[in-house]
């Protein structure tokens, strides 16, 4: 099997899978499936408990990426302070728009679905569906952020509710 394209990644690099969100690169082995032999990604998700295994010459077309830059960070926070842009459409319809933004793995897409999802105490219930999607929103966020800022989940947690309850003031 012949490389197409040798990505930058090393064991112990924070990368970002669209689907998990951040893990970190365990290690790198090879492998023989089905009769092919495959160099792989060895992919951990601490938090998730779980363990990826991605083809080398593959993780770049799956979306798979470094952490952000700060300055990322930085506008993804920008764009919590937003207004809400909440459309007209079916609440199916959004829903599924919010899922590809938080499956895209771009952190200012997960930055705008938690500012569209996000509720103030003063204002209405979310359903079972909105919550799921808010907090899956956030959850990448906050991992990423917490990763590029070098602080815990729950410092990088603060920070991005800070944020979220600052704008509603």
């Amino acid at each position: 099997m012949t490389k197409t394209r040798k990505t930058e990644f090393r064991p112990d690099d924070f990368v970002v899978y669209p689907a998990h969100g951040v893990g970190k690169i365990v290690s790198i082995e090879e492998q023989e499936i089905a009769g092919l032999r495959l160099e792989l990604f060895v992919i951990s998700f601490e938090k998730d408990k779980m363990t990826l295994r991605v083809p080398t010459n593959k993780a770049v077309d799956i979306g798979m990426r470094g952490l952000s830059t700060p300055d990322v960070v930085v506008k993804a926070l920008e764009t919590l302070k937003g207004k809400a842009r909440v459309k007209r459409a079916m609440w199916s319809r959004r829903a599924q728009e919010y899922e590809q933004k938080i499956n895209s793995g771009d952190l200012l897409s997960i930055a705008e679905v938690v500012r569209d999802l996000h509720r103030a105490d003063d204002q209405r219930e979310q359903s079972y569906s909105e919550r799921q999607l808010y907090e899956a929103a956030l959850e990448r966020l906050t991992r990423e952020v917490a990763a590029v800022s070098g602080t815990d989940e729950a410092g990088a947690a603060k920070k991005v509710d800070d944020v979220l309850v600052g704008r509603a003031a």
